[in-house]
């Protein structure tokens, strides 16, 4: 997606470079909704967080520009940007209580303290904090600061909420739950919230649409479901749930169809990408969409398959397997109470639909 003149807030050819040679942010052209949920998502080092820092006035575009309800913001400092930020380590005054952390942005824009107060105890209600405005923030677990932070960011109302790893220092359930917390006050509100993370599953969990970032450039943008079910590249089919990747080559392609030749047979695949027959592909296959071939089972791709590991993972069963010329190929099969018919060594067919392999374009570093 480009920028569009009726998009909230738009990057329009931004670029970022902290040596004058390296691009840490290349030529981003993005437009995003009010009151979407997006969501920038990659590895360290992708330029996510840079796109973040500049959108908040952190930061500085080398060359580009941004837009915030269709006026540039390039010149404006962060304070008159109307935004709200909820960073990873809360930045909570430790001084204050909770009421006076949370009042503290109202108070800078010269709102009445008996108006900041009502305010700031409203948006404590919003995060069902409002117990609590007396304590200060070491008085409080992780979680309830982190609801302090949002509430913080919140209660001036502004036009855009920025988050940037907010939920990085949490514990696993903690984190889960935090995540339901933000999407359904998000939904509650209609606020536009760009978010940022390393984390898939956030990624994948809160998001209207996600933005994956590479190497300074945007590899994908599409919803949770398009970018899982139908990733574009080998980068964005690795980065984005678990996957196996099979090498082959192309052999024959028709319309929506494809055969790639790889060790051991021929699958056949949806085509994704411009290599012609004869190039080289990756094959992206979804572990939880390989299937155990039973007796009169029928699948459009059939392999056999060595099991080299089982691993116990509750609700399902994780079989490392030796097939197609890998080692580590990957299956996931329900586990059934008393299923003890996966043994290491065992031979077994493995079996997999078309529309379930991708065959995505190899990268050019390999």
């Amino acid at each position: 997606m480009t920028a569009t003149n009726d998009a909230f807030v738009t990057f329009e050819k931004v670029r970022k470079t902290y040596d004058g040679r390296a691009l840490v942010v290349s030529d981003l052209d993005l437009a995003i909704a009010k009151g979407e949920f997006l969501t920038m998502l990659g590895p360290s080092g992708s330029g996510k967080t840079t796109c973040l820092m500049m959108l908040a006035g952190f930061e500085h575009p080398t060359s580009g520009r941004i837009t915030l309800g269709g006026r540039p913001i390039d010149g404006v400092p962060p304070h008159r940007r109307d935004i709200g930020v909820v960073f990873q380590n809360y930045a909570l005054f430790p001084h204050m209580t909770v009421l006076e952390n949370v009042a503290f942005p109202l108070s800078v824009r010269q709102v009445s303290s008996a108006e900041a107060g009502e305010r700031a105890r409203a948006a404590l209600g919003m995060v069902h904090l409002q117990h609590l405005a007396e304590r200060r923030p070491g008085q409080l677990s992780g979680g309830q600061q982190q609801r302090v932070a949002l509430a913080r960011a919140l209660v001036f109302e502004p036009k855009l909420v920025l988050m940037d790893e907010p939920l990085g220092a949490l514990d696993k359930q903690l984190r889960e739950h935090m995540q339901y917390e933000i999407k359904h006050l998000h939904e509650r509100l209609g606020v536009t919230i760009v978010y940022v993370t390393h984390d898939q599953g956030e990624a994948l969990t809160m998001s209207d649409r996600v933005a994956v970032f590479n190497e300074g450039k945007i590899q994908q943008l599409s919803t949770p479901r398009e970018l899982y079910e139908r990733p574009q590249n080998a980068f964005v089919a690795s980065f984005i749930g678990e996957n196996n990747a099979v090498r082959g080559t192309l052999k024959s392609v028709g319309a929506g169809a494809c055969e790639v030749e790889i060790p051991g047979g021929m699958l056949r695949c949806v085509p994704i990408g411009a290599g012609g027959v004869g190039s080289g592909k990756l094959v992206s296959i979804r572990p939880e969409r390989v299937h155990i071939v039973e007796d009169g089972a029928s699948f459009g791709n059939v392999m056999p398959a060595r099991i080299e590991e089982v691993i116990y993972h509750g609700d399902h069963l994780r079989l490392r397997l030796s097939t197609m010329g890998m080692g580590d190929f990957i299956a996931k099969v329900p586990n059934a109470r008393g299923n003890q018919r996966f043994v290491e060594g065992g031979e077994l067919r493995i079996g997999c639909d078309p529309a379930d392999c991708l065959a995505l374009d190899v990268p050019t570093n390999g």
